[in-house]
């Protein structure tokens, strides 16, 4: 299927592994010449070599943190015009109970996941208003429809995100920009196995155990596929998917959910 994106331009940020990378390389796959954002140059450069070398498209690379507002600032330099931003913040969390949350760390998450974001809207959302062309993508995390314990600073910040954008489209959705938020559910990434591993050691079992524990909540019986996720957002970037906006579509074990 043809998205008819080709010869677009996007910002994919924390793009070089896990579902970051799977959402660069399905728009690649389509044309979209890629500005890709990682904290590691060395993981982001392999990573970009691999995607120009399938696709042939042009992928520029920017070794920054996405947190910061200087390595925002560098993004967007080296990006130029761009009709896609995939927002991924790409930043791990440990649990930490709600009471023990320092007023710094309510504020260092809410810079991770709302304020950045929003600064990067604020950015390329006037130049897709004023050509008639754009898409924002939004990553959250399935959590955010049923908060977790532990996880209390993490889970207002991306609400407030949500919630901010869902406020911002009802004026982009008429000049054709669109922003959706994308919620996975467990994907098949490195960072998964690794928060497993820690699960598996701070409950005193096996990470085998966890793991099958993980896959028995998934209605599809398996770890999703970072490729189906990719997937998803390039479609939701395509000319066609121009009526959605606005949308939380959340995935939970390889079964896409719905909108709501």
């Amino acid at each position: 299927m043809d998205l008819g994106l080709k010869g677009k331009r996007a910002i994919v940020t924390a793009a070089s592994r896990g579902l970051g990378y799977a959402t660069a390389r399905s728009l690649a796959g389509e044309g979209v010449a890629v500005t890709m954002n990682a904290r590691s140059e060395e993981a982001l450069t392999e990573a970009a070599e691999k995607i120009r070398a399938e696709t042939g498209v042009e992928v520029k690379t920017v070794a920054a943190d996405f947190t910061d507002s200087g390595g925002r600032a560098a993004i967007l330099e080296a990006a130029g015009e761009v009709d896609i931003l995939v927002s991924n913040p790409g930043v791990r969390q440990v649990p930490t109970p709600w009471e023990e949350i320092t007023p710094d760390e309510w504020r260092y998450w809410l810079e991770a996941h709302f304020l950045s974001t929003v600064e990067m809207i604020q950015a390329v959302a006037p130049g897709m208003k004023a050509r008639k062309f754009g898409r924002i993508v939004n990553m959250s995390v399935s959590f955010i429809k049923f908060p977790q314990l532990g996880f209390a600073h993490s889970h207002a910040a991306r609400l407030a995100l949500s919630g901010a954008t869902a406020a911002m489209t009802r004026d982009l959705i008429g000049h054709n920009v669109t922003i959706n938020t994308v919620c996975p559910g467990l994907f098949d990434t490195d960072a998964l196995h690794t928060n497993l591993h820690g699960h598996a050691k701070r409950g005193n079992t096996t990470y085998e155990a966890i793991v099958q524990d993980r896959k028995d909540t998934c209605p599809a019986g398996r770890f999703a596929d970072p490729k189906e996720c990719g997937d998803l957002i390039a479609f939701l970037c395509s000319a066609q998917a121009g009526f959605m906006s606005g949308q939380n579509i959340v995935n939970d074990g390889g079964v896409y959910q719905g909108l709501f």
